[in-house]
């Protein structure tokens, strides 16, 4: 039988290892349950000592973000699939036998993700990965069941298996040697947006990304980093641009960039009018971020590239979902 690690990364997040961790242990099989922690200067480590012996601990020794941290903690983990899996995730019983069983019965499997629920609103879909994510033609990243803030009820119209462009770092497994494969995160990103380059450059190495409607789990949402929270403005809309630089064509790129940060730019504005000023500043911030860093993106994307030339444009919605949603009033997208 495939080995498994349930690897739970953790920042000062003691109250939610105590409330979420008991649903891991319990529901999680033969499958071994590691926690990696990024530094946190909390009680995260005693608890996890003298509550929670079934959990392996790995201390990282500082704070390396989402994408760090993972890397660091997955280099020391030998299985065959890892599950990434937030800490303020609840899951369900036998939650990991579909995703087990997609990758076990299908090798041109990568990665493969559960359908995520609201925590708190148990009957709608979560911002973090919802029903499965995808992306539009400029990239910007969407889900079955979430298109920016508007979240759809669960009414089983997910309930499917399918392709999908993009797993959720919420709560993902991956095949260990397609993550390694890969160096793993962009450590640059730090946090956010990191599944998807992630998830893009699978799509170009000739792997598909899935989604499973048959495992459920529930996700409490900004455990971290709040959705509003102007850091997180700032790591989105650079990241945002980071992404669609490194894997973009050169046609579609010298298009699609300007016509991408002029959106952003409408963006800030919005964010202005609403008196978030932090935000807008912070979508400037982003921008100046970028343009002081091409140089170091262009040496990723000529690797990308050079290695991984073209990927299939199947899950890629062809159509602009900003347009889609604030023209056309289109609350959600079916995707083929």
């Amino acid at each position: 039988m495939t080995s498994i690690a349930v690897v739970i990364l953790n920042y000062n997040g003691e109250k939610l290892l105590g409330q979420f961790l008991p649903s891991v242990i319990r529901h999680s099989g033969e499958a071994e349950i590691f926690v990696a922690d990024n530094g946190s200067t909390d009680a995260s480590l005693h608890l996890l000592r003298t509550k929670f012996a079934e959990a392996s601990v790995l201390e990282l020794g500082g704070n390396y973000g989402f994408c760090g941290g993972y890397n660091r903690a997955l280099k020391r983990i030998k299985a065959d699939y890892y599950v990434l899996l937030n800490s303020d995730v609840e899951v369900t019983q036998d939650w990991l036998g579909p995703l087990r069983s997609i990758l076990d019965l299908r090798p041109e499997i990568a990665a493969v993700q559960p359908k995520i629920l609201s925590f708190r609103e148990r009957h709608q879909f979560e911002y973090a990965g919802a029903g499965g994510g995808f992306i539009d033609t400029l990239g910007y990243p969407f889900c079955r069941g979430r298109v920016f803030d508007h979240i759809e009820k669960d009414l089983g119209q997910y309930n499917d298996e399918r392709p999908v462009f993009w797993t959720s770092g919420a709560c993902m497994m991956i095949r260990s040697d397609k993550f390694h494969q890969h160096n793993g995160f962009d450590e640059d990103l730090f946090a956010h947006m990191e599944e998807i380059d992630l998830c893009w450059k699978l799509n170009r190495s000739d792997n598909l990304v899935y989604y499973s409607g048959k495992s459920c789990v529930y996700h409490l949402g900004a455990g971290t980093l709040g959705y509003n929270q102007p850091q997180k403005t700032y790591l989105n809309f650079r990241n945002g641009l980071s992404l669609i630089f490194k894997h973009l064509g050169t046609v579609e790129l010298a298009y699609k960039l300007p016509l991408r940060m002029g959106l952003d730019w409408l963006a800030a504005l919005s964010f202005l009018i609403r008196g978030e000023g932090k935000n807008f500043l912070n979508v400037f911030r982003a921008h100046a971020h970028f343009l002081g860093h091409l140089g170091g993106l262009r040496r990723k994307r000529n690797r990308i590239r050079g290695k991984y030339p073209s990927y299939p444009m199947g899950n890629i919605h062809p159509g602009l979902i900003i347009f889609d949603y604030y023209l056309h009033r289109r609350k959600s997208v079916r995707v083929q």
